[in-house]
């Protein structure tokens, strides 16, 4: 079927596309207008936790869809109180505001620190982030983040957000002033390359935070529900945070986000956080769906189970190429390359045939996997033999 550009015209150029346009989807794969199938290893960058199209989703939303789409969150709905319940009796929170996207829950958490630095810090504002960072695209979370050029992009940058390096407890506690009201940070980053925080440094921060009187905000967007084996990344360090950005993955493909905090820390008052959609029901009732799935006994196992299949078999193609490893938790891993030919492995992957593959390359040293949880063991082998296969093409 040949390629029609006239919609194309019609959208604002953000990004570069490949000409084609998909379908439909099952599960981890996906199939263009020509009917050419691809496996898809980036679903919507994490976000299809269950994969394409999941059934339970697909059930959740359309029978919710009959009863009631949006009431205005003047007024509660049940599937929103549902999963609340279910965020907060799964993790060390209390209370959850439900949003549309990561950057909007982020933009939230930004907003309550600051509230409580008002009524609990003298004033305190500033947030210590981290360089390489990514919290979003508004201009408060671009600010937060420490992706490379982001301060020019759409200067001046909102104040208040100063930098440390990741894995650098010193770098951080050098920041600190009477101005400082929290610790922000991605327990991995997934922008920059898939770069975990290791358990001691997690651990450290939560005691750096205590010790100055400072909050500890955990940016899960990537990391949560279930993508790194536990249902929350910062369960893998023991720790209790004090504010929790969810998004991606909790709604199982539809916008849904969710900051959530402990209940000494939620201290909005009436009119200070809202939002036209947020908390809708026809939302929430696929959240509902995604974390009763996630949560059935079980599920998680055959995350870590395919965790380490596919790092294993990650590590073996390094070696076999010469390349500098893998890292990652769970099903959100990398794969470091010795040279810059992520982007062509990634084009050539897609461009396979008869299938394609589809692959993320966030830096051209390196790629990025963050398939469908439920993904099965043959189709990571499958990813594993085609991915090889690329390589041996590009590197020919």
């Amino acid at each position: 079927m040949k390629f029609d550009r006239s919609g194309v015209d019609a959208l604002m150029e953000i990004t570069s596309r490949p000409e084609l346009v998909f379908v439909r989807g099952q599960g981890s794969w996906l199939e263009d207008h020509n009917g050419k199938r691809y496996l898809d290893i980036v679903q919507g960058w994490a976000v299809n936790s269950l994969g394409h199209c999941p059934p339970e989703l697909v059930k959740a939303v359309t029978d919710q869809a009959a009863l009631l789409i949006n009431p205005s969150p003047a007024f509660y709905n049940q599937p929103s109180m549902e999963l609340a319940k279910r965020l907060t009796g799964a993790s060390c929170f209390d209370r959850i505001f439900f949003a549309n996207s990561g950057a909007e829950a982020n933009e939230g958490a930004i907003k309550l620190a600051r509230k409580w630095g008002q009524l609990k810090r003298n004033g305190a504002y500033k947030i210590i982030t981290f360089d390489h960072s990514f919290h979003g695209r508004t201009l408060a979370t671009m600010s937060a983040s420490g992706k490379p050029g982001w301060d020019r992009i759409f200067a001046p940058q909102v104040e208040g957000f100063p930098k440390a390096n990741l894995n650098d407890l010193e770098s951080v506690r050098a920041l600190i002033d009477d101005q400082t009201v929290a610790i922000m940070l991605e327990p991995v980053q997934g922008e920059a390359g898939v770069i975990p925080a290791t358990r001691d440094f997690m651990r450290a921060l939560r005691k750096l935070a205590d010790d100055n009187g400072l909050l500890l905000i955990v940016d899960e967007v990537q990391t949560g529900m279930g993508r790194t084996g536990k249902m929350f990344a910062y369960q893998l360090s023991d720790i209790t945070p004090d504010i929790m950005t969810l998004g991606k993955g909790i709604g199982g493909g539809v916008p849904l986000a969710a900051l959530c905090a402990r209940a000494e820390v939620s201290v909005f008052a009436h009119g200070d956080q809202g939002g036209t959609y947020n908390g809708n029901p026809l939302m929430t009732a696929a959240g509902v769906a995604v974390f009763d799935a996630l949560a059935a006994p079980g599920f998680l196992d055959a995350v870590n189970a395919r965790a380490a299949q596919l790092a294993q078999g990650l590590n073996a193609l390094s070696g076999k190429w010469g390349m500098k490893g893998e890292r990652g938790e769970g099903l959100l891993r990398a794969l470091m390359l010795d040279r810059d030919d992520g982007p062509a492995i990634v084009d050539a992957a897609r461009d396979w045939s008869p299938e394609g593959m589809l692959l993320n390359a966030p830096r051209p040293n390196l790629l990025r996997f963050m398939p469908a949880l439920n993904i099965t063991e043959q189709e990571v082998d499958l990813l594993l033999a085609r991915l090889d296969e690329v390589i041996a093409k590009v590197r020919s």
